[in-house]
């Protein structure tokens, strides 16, 4: 169980992979372009507009893959403190162990000796 989840590091990296890509479409994006007196303002408003739903799609696929990459962290941390947990019990048993009384020599019988 533990080994499938210690898998989640490749999702994480790749997750991180499709941030940065994400990211350096919408920096590709730049700012909307300026308005041309030359055009008429509808064709100004449909560059915008398309402007626009490029910058839209690419935000929400970042907000989508960094809502996967949270996911994927959570699922890591988790698995973590369930390791975590496990440890601390492995070191709860193993001191208790140690800190067994063992029996002493005056609770023996003493062995019978030659006359």
């Amino acid at each position: 169980m533990i080994l499938k989840k210690i898998g989640a590091g490749e999702i994480i990296y790749e997750l991180r992979k499709q941030i940065q890509q994400a990211q350096a479409d919408l920096a590709r994006l730049g700012d909307p372009s300026s308005d041309i007196p030359e055009l008429v303002d509808t064709a100004n408003l449909i560059r915008s507009n398309e402007y626009l739903q490029k910058a839209n799609t690419k935000q929400n696929e970042l907000i989508a893959t960094y809502e996967k990459y949270s996911n994927a962290l959570e699922e890591l941390l988790s698995t973590l403190f369930e390791i975590q947990n496990e440890l601390k019990e492995i070191v709860k048993e193993q001191s208790s162990m140690l800190s067994k009384p063992k029996r002493s020599s005056k609770t023996r019988k003493p062995k019978n000796t030659k006359k």
